[in-house]
């Protein structure tokens, strides 16, 4: 399955239902209209150098169908870290990459005091300097059928790149992620089985489209299943979002645990009550977070798994298999092997090992660095450099991270001490 064609299916499919309610721009967008900005955009990218597209726009209706139209137009958008050094995250994409264009936002550049930079073109311009006519051509095209529309735009391969991300880079230069349609339909199709999300849900897309988590869970995981996103720049303004929450009822919401802490300390009881799953990942949920949630709200906080490698959702608990402490049972399709650091033989039951992970979730590798990449992947198992433990129900345990091993005098010997681990027992 290509994303991009899945919007197209799901826009002919809800065009009148609604696609995109922006609450930063104070905007609706149904899915009719969703469609015909996308293919506005994709027309006008087409104009720019083929290959990658960079993106730097915040949570918007803007950022999700920029990045739906690069798509269209054949290009893969490469999602640009704002949040800090944004003027170097742009020179180090567009060098590792080899790109020059950059899809940007004039309102972030002022709130961030990024300048202009060159290859910069910014959204704003773009739709100020749409015509009538090709509105007018867009919107016919939106009444073709199907299929015919389905040929007009880019087709490719579900191998083909869908999205380049960047790895925090904590230990060295962030490593460059390509992540394929394959991999990102795979994860939000068996994330849909695992916990159980249809079309109606409605999704608070508080997280940035630059990270994994907000760019599968919340852009591509509502629009490949036609559902209706609440979009809001700000994930850090928990005000708002509590008041968000309240005022549009939403049914599905991701994110970390820090967010949510910020939501808990400044919501009023009921602000939640509409939201079925609510699931914390990138770190350790704490218990008191998750009794916070249950004793404010009545809502149950669930735990999950995933890196930016895998897609990213490894694990997660759900409503009906929940074992809060744990990152959940591990998703359909997706394998997890528990690796003995010493032998390599697999971990039984309870042991701590290092964490394996196979399916087609995994990336296809960092962009230009295939000693990195086989380093990674081993006979088509990622290697997720943290340490954890199945139980004898199958939910996995995380166990702290190691970073490398060295052999000294036969054995295997940690250069960076292995934190937090759990007891097994």
């Amino acid at each position: 399955m290509l994303l991009h064609q899945q919007f197209v299916r799901m826009a002919k499919k809800n065009s009148k239902k609604l696609a995109i309610k922006d609450k930063t721009t104070k905007s609706d967008v149904p899915y009719s209209r969703a469609l015909i900005g996308a293919l506005i955009l994709a027309k006008k990218f087409e104009k720019y150098e083929k290959g990658y597209i960079g993106i730097m726009i915040p949570t918007s209706a803007g950022c999700a169908l920029a990045t739906v139209g690069a798509l269209m137009s054949g290009r893969v958008p490469v999602m640009i870290n704002y949040s800090t050094g944004a003027e170097q995250n742009v020179k180090y994409a567009q060098e590792k990459c080899g790109f020059k264009t950059v899809i940007a936002s004039r309102a972030l550049l002022e709130k961030i005091g990024c300048p202009v930079m060159d290859g910069m073109v910014l959204i704003e311009d773009i739709m100020k300097g749409v015509s009538t006519g090709e509105k007018l051509k867009a919107a016919l095209r939106t009444k073709l059928p199907t299929g015919m529309l389905l040929k007009s735009i880019h087709k490719g391969d579900q191998d083909d790149n869908a999205a380049i991300l960047f790895t925090s880079g904590s230990e060295k230069d962030p490593k460059v992620v390509q992540l394929t349609h394959k991999n990102l339909a795979s994860n939000i199709r068996d994330l849909c089985e695992h916990e159980g999300l249809t079309g109606d849900d409605i999704l608070l897309a508080n997280l940035v489209f630059f990270h994994i988590f907000g760019l599968t869970v919340n852009l591509w995981l509502s629009f490949g299943k036609g559902m209706t996103m609440i979009t809001y720049a700000n994930p850090t303004d928990f005000q708002t979002i509590c008041n968000i929450a309240r005022e549009e009822k939403p049914t599905l919401m991701v994110g970390t645990p820090s967010f949510f802490w910020g939501y808990l300390k400044k919501s009023e009881p009921g602000d939640f009550e509409s939201v079925r799953i609510m699931v914390a990942g990138a770190d350790k949920c704490p218990d008191a977070l998750r009794d916070g949630y249950m004793k404010k709200h009545g809502v149950t906080l669930m735990e999950g798994y995933g890196a930016t490698e895998t897609s990213p959702v490894v694990s997660a608990n759900s409503l009906e298999f929940n074992r809060p402490g744990s990152i959940g049972k591990v998703l359909p399709n997706v394998q997890v092997r528990i690796e003995n650091l010493q032998t390599g033989e697999e971990c039984p039951v309870g042991e701590i090992g290092k964490i394996l992970v196979k399916g087609d979730l995994i990336m296809k590798g960092y962009l230009g660095q295939p000693e990195l990449t086989a380093e990674a992947i081993v006979d088509g198992w990622y290697n997720t450099g943290d340490m954890g433990y199945l139980d004898e129900d199958g939910y996995l345990w995380h166990s702290g991270r190691f970073k490398r091993f060295v052999k000294v005098g036969g054995e295997m010997v940690s250069l960076v001490k292995v934190e937090n681990v759990m007891e097994q027992h």
